[in-house]
């Protein structure tokens, strides 16, 4: 059952509508860039029983404090994200899919990167003042609203590519760029400049700013946004002031920087010394939510704090191509990629210090040690935050702003819910990020790829796409993608196209255009 939330803001949640500031749960989105779901130590994938099931990659990772989050709260193997990382962030911020934002690239933050017969009316500025967003809804019911990290949520002279106009009070490192210049202090956490303005450093700044009084220091970046999220958190405590923390790491996108705390943990891996660089960003990444974990403990409010883990798109680890199974082994894919290594991504959600007779935990359960099956996406974040502040807000009027998210609450306590729907859509109608004018449809065990253009160039001639327009999967009987049905199950291709096409038109998406000028819509077979 396809189901739309729509809320007026102002009307669920009124002035004096939270729960009392005492009493208001603290809520961390701790979000890591470019890690995809196997990524990591803790085994997300299972067996034919739902066990976990250990791959090769989970032994090359070191990332004990997922593990510990993981053991205290349930985790989903089948959360699904953007593939590129703009779509995603402003999709967690608006609970809307990225057709509906249309915010459906990485955001270029200099230039407009529709690309070759991307849809001119795509919305690379991202967000702007006044928009709805998680961080605007939390601060107007007293949350104290603390971006730390990667914004990316707009293009550089746009209103986005500041957080403060977006509901943050405060903001530290977050602008337009989706990288850090470099992660080492010493550096000033910029790539280094070229004397002559040739070559390597020259162009538009990618340097991360707010952190000055770390430059010229021996320091990583991943630490130096840890030290300054505890002590943010730390003075919310202090004012008591329930706080949201969006704490979004630049790790563990590129450049693969190579954290010297964790080097020697992967210097016998017999890996490239570039996915040697990047299992280092991880654990440091890993070391950060560790940290955080004991600082709410410390602080003594790691019973009333909730915490949210997730990447924002598939692994970009440099381990192989995008449409293999390499990065994401045994996942096929990498980020920006219509494969399931492409938009699979780690999700978990614990309580700091679980404590099912603390009152916060138990108006919102979350089972221990668990694996969640059900397919959720980004977009229900947004509802499931909302409702959780605003318990009474059930009661939904269609109003200003559309929400294609739904809460979690049911799945977070472990079991099924059959009125969450098992669909994920992402559409990408760009030609400039591996991929090219694709959009996937999933709707129960079947997923679809509609590929625009059959084929398109690259600078060694075509790529050229299995099925031509189309690729049809099962994934259940067949989760890594191995074999493409669409010409044996043309029944199910054309139900899937037909779904696929009424989700597009229903959230008005925008389309690549041709040669006339006109869009290319999907085409049903």
């Amino acid at each position: 059952m396809r189901l739309l939330l729509a809320f007026i803001i102002s009307g669920i949640l009124a002035p004096g509508s939270l729960l009392v500031s005492s009493d208001a749960p603290n809520i961390v989105i701790f979000l890591v860039d470019d890690m995809g779901i196997m990524d990591t130590s803790v085994p997300f994938l299972t067996d034919a029983e739902g066990k976990p099931k250990r791959y090769p990659l989970n032994d090359f990772y070191r990332t004990p404090s997922m593990e510990r989050l993981a053991g205290q709260g349930i985790r989903f193997n089948q959360f699904y994200a953007m593939s590129v990382c703009s779509p995603t962030r402003i999709s967690i911020m608006t609970g809307q899919n990225a057709a509906r934002h249309r915010t459906t690239n990485w955001i270029n933050p200099d230039s407009d990167n529709a690309g070759p017969q991307g849809p001119p009316e795509w919305n690379w500025k991202g967000l702007k003042k006044g928009d709805v967003t998680l961080a605007g809804v939390l601060r107007d019911q007293d949350y104290r609203t603390i971006h730390v990290g990667k914004g990316h949520f707009g293009s550089r002279e746009a209103e986005g590519a500041d957080p403060a106009n977006l509901g943050f009070e405060i903001n530290i490192a977050g602008a337009s760029i989706g990288a850090p210049g470099s992660y080492y202090g010493a550096q000033n956490f910029d790539r280094p400049k070229n004397p002559n303005g040739r070559g390597k450093g020259k162009g538009p700044d990618h340097a991360v700013h707010g952190l000055e009084k770390y430059h010229g220091q021996e320091i990583f970046l991943t630490e130096a946004l840890t030290l300054e999220a505890k002590a943010n958190v730390s003075a919310a405590v202090k004012e008591e002031k329930p706080f949201f923390l969006y704490f979004a790491h630049y790790a563990v996108h590129a450049p693969f920087n190579s954290d010297p705390r964790f080097a020697a943990h992967y210097q016998n891996s017999g890996k490239p010394e570039a996915a040697q660089a990047f299992a280092t960003l991880v654990e440091g990444m890993d070391k950060s939510l560790g940290d955080m974990l004991d600082h709410f403990e410390a602080l003594g409010i790691a019973e009333n704090t909730l915490v949210l883990f997730l990447g924002d798109n598939g692994s970009d680890a440099p381990l192989g191509d995008q449409h293999v199974v390499a990065c994401s082994e045994p996942l096929r894919g990498k980020k920006g990629s219509h494969y399931e290594g492409g938009v699979r991504v780690p999700f978990i959600a614990a309580w700091a210090k679980p404590n099912p007779g603390h009152p916060s935990q138990q108006r919102l359960p979350i089972a221990a040690g668990t694996i969640q099956g059900q397919v959720a996406n980004v977009t229900d974040i947004f509802p499931t935050l909302v409702r959780m502040v605003s318990p009474e807000s059930t009661g939904l009027t269609p109003g200003e702003h559309i929400v294609d998210g739904l809460p979690l609450d049911t799945l977070l306590s472990g079991r099924a819910d059959p009125s969450h729907r098992d669909q994920f859509l992402m559409h990408y109608p760009h030609a400039v990020h591996r991929s090219n004018y694709f959009t996937t449809w999933r709707d129960g065990d079947w997923k679809v790829i509609y590929h625009t253009l059959p084929e398109v160039p690259t600078q060694g001639g075509f790529i050229q796409f299995e099925g031509g327009h189309y690729e049809l999967f099962n994934l259940k009987s067949d989760p890594f993608e191995q074999k493409n049905l669409a010409e044996t199950e043309r029944e199910v291709l054309v139900r899937m196209m037909q779904g696929m096409v009424k989700e597009l038109e229903d959230k008005g998406a925008v389309y690549p255009v041709g040669e006339d000028g006109k869009p290319l819509v999907p085409v049903v077979p």
